[in-house]
Order: structure tokens, then sequence, then C-alpha cells
């Protein structure tokens, strides 16, 4: 009688694949988590406990067979597992490493509840696609038949890309519109690459642009190309912009340099790392090297922020976050990992404004600003304030607000003074004025400023036009986009099938 290879969480200790020790991997932005081998793979999936009730998949947002392709992959049956996962998430080898699996599936391991220790779900997730693109068994998008029918894609972002992969598979002729110079939006420039090396988002990129897709880059709405001008070359269009305006902060000296702006550092840092010519990091006004680094912010963004300074030789680096630790968005994974890379947290502090001055700003007796252009006159007094700290308001926890959470509140004459010679905004990200931007009043927005769409068919009041991921969620997970893409793309086609009309035989 054949032993079965399941049901093992008794017997086998949860185990992740090796991380790098913190004092090799500060020093360079490659991926902290080795690969599974395939023998430690298949025994990580054995421990998954095939129940009845899959809370794993209910609550990953695609709804992932995972019990399946965790049993496929615990015997041996590698490709197939990888086909089953392909056939619900367009790009498993990425959710696998940055989806927050500790608040999704992983979270709601029911082995996990019963104290044995969840199954490492996302490791052997990330295991399986990168092994089939190893071994050869990731096939061609490129449809056997084509259609006639057309979709614009605005955004080359996880959504916009999702989409596009579903709608080229069924022979739909797809074009995507970005404003970069590269497809992938935040996958590519604004999550680091310790966390998602460039070349695996690429990979993906290339599959599509072989199979089919046809790729419109450094193109922005409303300044290259009209969004009227997309609506008239496509049968559908599919807006997945995401969204890209930073919350900002008030108070004293706000807008000193210094004070920058949680995406464009980390854009410059991505860019820097493909190797792009990057003024504004060589200058020093996006490099946090040497300098003492303040992060406002408790979300992923922060956290992306605080362990990009360790890697570009910060002299010190702090996180600011009006919680305590229980209460942050970010994933405590991440948390963990910058704090053993050493990255300081400052709970329950608030900034309520900033101190600047001219000191560190004179070279060789001369005063210059950020980018070494020498000020005279006036300007040095009135244009050169460079951040020297951040005014902290220290915080208690009072009674919970309306997302359950504890609301913050502030302890009177409890304020202090942070040094910091740079200073990163990570409050989040709030949507364009896309009606204005690309001069079209009658897109319809909610009252957040998101674009009005179906939750289901994700189509908005205007014809043909749908929008997905952040632009419709505000900001949200790279799954969920994804979601999102796939759902509109089926959506599109479902339209697409319905109006073509029948052909009647001749009598």
């Amino acid at each position: 009688m054949a032993v079965s290879k399941m049901l093992q969480f008794v017997t086998v200790d949860r185990k992740t694949p090796e991380k790098r020790e913190a004092d090799a991997r500060r020093h360079d932005f490659d991926e902290i988590y080795r690969e599974f081998a395939a023998e430690r793979a298949a025994e990580q999936a054995g421990r998954c406990s095939q129940c009845g009730v899959p809370y794993c998949q209910t609550h990953c947002p695609l709804h992932n067979n995972i019990p399946d392709w965790l049993r496929l992959v615990a015997e041996g049956r590698l490709q197939e597992a990888y086909e089953i996962s392909q056939a619900t998430n367009t790009f498993p080898e990425i959710c696998g490493r940055i989806c927050p699996q500790d608040r999704l599936c992983e979270g709601n391991c029911v082995i996990e509840q019963s104290g044995h220790g969840t199954v490492t779900i996302g490791a052997v997730e990330k295991y399986i696609t990168d092994t089939a693109f190893e071994m050869g068994w990731v096939p061609s998008i490129k449809p056997r038949t084509e259609r006639k029918e057309s979709v614009g894609i605005i955004g080359g972002g996880p959504g916009g890309l999702a989409a596009a992969d579903v709608l080229r598979r069924a022979g739909v002729q797809v074009t995507v519109y970005d404003r970069h110079d590269r497809a992938g939006g935040l996958m590519m420039y604004g999550i680091p690459g310790f966390k998602l090396e460039k070349d695996v988002v690429q990979r993906r990129n290339d599959q599509l642009a072989e199979g089919g897709v046809k790729f419109v880059l450094n193109t922005a709405v409303g300044r290259d190309i009209t969004f009227d001008a997309i609506r008239e070359k496509h049968d559908a269009v599919i807006i997945a912009t995401g969204v890209y305006k930073s919350r900002e902060l008030g108070g004293d000296n706000h807008d000193a340099q210094g004070i920058v702006r949680a995406i464009d550092y980390l854009t410059a840092s991505n860019r820097k790392s493909f190797g792009d010519d990057v003024p504004e990091f060589d200058s020093g006004e996006l490099s946090a090297e040497g300098k003492r680094v303040v992060v406002i912010g408790g979300g992923d963004t922060a956290m992306d922020c605080v362990r990009t300074a360790i890697r570009q030789g910060a002299r010190s680096v702090k996180c600011l976050y009006r919680r305590d630790r229980a209460n942050m968005p970010g994933s405590q994974r991440e948390v963990a990992n910058a704090e053993e890379e050493g990255v300081d947290f400052v709970w329950l502090t608030a900034p309520t404004g900033f101190e600047a001055g001219a000191g560190d700003a004179m070279a060789g007796g001369v005063a210059v600003d950020m980018k070494g252009i020498e000020l005279e006159g006036e300007d040095v007094a009135t244009m050169h304030r460079i951040v020297s700290g951040v005014t902290v308001q220290r915080m208690r926890l009072g009674e919970a607000d309306a997302t359950g959470r504890q609301a913050p509140e502030l302890i009177e004459d409890a304020d202090y003074v942070e040094d910091a010679d740079l200073v990163i905004k990570a409050l989040g990200f709030e949507p364009e004025d896309l009606p204005t931007l690309w001069d079209h009043p009658e897109l319809e927005v909610t009252r957040w400023g998101t674009v009005r769409a179906d939750f289901r068919t994700h189509a908005t009041p205007l014809d043909g036009i749908y929008a997905v991921g952040d632009i419709v969620r505000g900001a949200s997970l790279v799954v969920w986009a994804i979601r999102d893409g796939r759902e509109a793309a089926d959506a599109i086609l479902a339209k697409f099938s319905a109006s073509v009309v029948p052909e009647i035989a001749a009598e």
C-alpha cells in the first residue's frame, strides 16, 4: 500500500528557504532568500493537511488552487504543479516573492491555527515557476488563431500586464501604453531588487512581447497621446495606471531640500541598478550614502525605503510610525528583515514639522544646493534650506478607530527632534486626477478620486472603457491588481463573443 506523501505537518517542522546573513545582504540588492532544493520543496509541500475547506485558497485574492499544487509538488509532479498554478495566476513566481503571505494564504493556514506552523506556500509557489522556466515548461503565449478585435491598455503594471496576457492568449490584438521606458510599473521601479530581482519581471515582459503584445513606452496619456486617440485605435480600453500621487506632510520647513517622496527615491535606486543615468542619485539628492536617514510611514513602501537606505550605505536609518508594531500595516516579516539589517524603528511617533539649516551645505566654504550648484547673494539665505531634523511628537494608543485599530493620540509636551540629513515620506499614494490630466471630464471618479468601475466586470460607465488595480481600489497589493486584470480581460472577451452574429446556414 502506497504511503501518502501528505499530512506530514505533525512529524515535519516548518522550514523556510535559507536566508542570507544580514551582514552580507545589506551590501547588495540581491534577493535575500535562496531557492528551495527539490527535496526540501517536496518535504515542505507535504506538510499540507489537504483540509476540506482550504482557507489558504479562500483568502488568496486569486483563489489559487493551493492544496492541489502542493500535493503535486510533494509527489514530484512538478510540471503538473506549474500548470495548475499558472491556470489561476499570471505571475506566480512574482506573487511567491512579494505577496504578504503572512496576511493572506499562510496567515490562514489551518495547521498554523493548530500550532504546527504554516505551510511555506509562497516559497513553494516561487520554486514551481522558477523551475518551470529553467526546464523549458513555460510555453509561448502566442495564439494559434488571431482575432480582429483590439484592446489598448494604459499602464504596464501588474493589472495591465495580467489583462494583456489573458487577451493575447485568446488571439486579441493588444497594445500596452506606459509612461516609463520599461514595462512592469511598481514591480520594475518601485519594489527593490532584494525582494524582486528585475530579470524576473523582464522575463515576463519578454514573454508578452514574443507572444505578440505591442508595447508603446515612454508615452504618457495627456502628454504624448490623447485618451481619445487611444479609444479610436481600439475596440476596448483598460485603464491600469496605478496610483502615483504621494500623500504629503505639512509643518515648518516641509519643502526643505532633503525631504523626498518614497516613489522618487525608490525609482532612482532601481534605475541606478539598471545602469541608467540618474543625475538626482549621482548628486546625492536621492542617495542615502553617509546620511542619517529618517523614513516616515509604516507600510510596505516604508520597509522598502529603509532597507534600500541600508544598502546605499546610510550612516543610520530610523523609521517613524505613529502606532506600535502590532498595529502597523506593513508585513511583519519585512519588519523583522529590516531590524536584522540594522534599521531602528521608533514606534508611537508622529512628525509635526522639520528643522532646516545651511550648515551641511558648505563645500569648501561655498554655499551649494543639493546638486552642487553654487548659490549667491539672497539665494544663500532664502533658497538654501536643507533638512537637519524631524520635529517629532510622541503618541499613545487610544480607542479603536473605524478600521478597528487603536487610534493614536498626542502626548502633550513630549516632542523632540530626530536628527536627519535625508527624510523619505512613505505615507501612501493617492490617484492622480485623470479626468483633468486626460481632458476627459466624463470619466467618472469616486469621492476618493479613484475611477468608478463595476467590481465584477471592471467596466466603467463609458462604453468600452474598463479600469483595474489601484486606480480603482486605491493603493493595494500586486495580487489584487492581477485578479482585476484577469477579470476585466474575461469580461472583454465575453463582450466580444456576444457581439459576434452567428452565420445562418443557407436553405
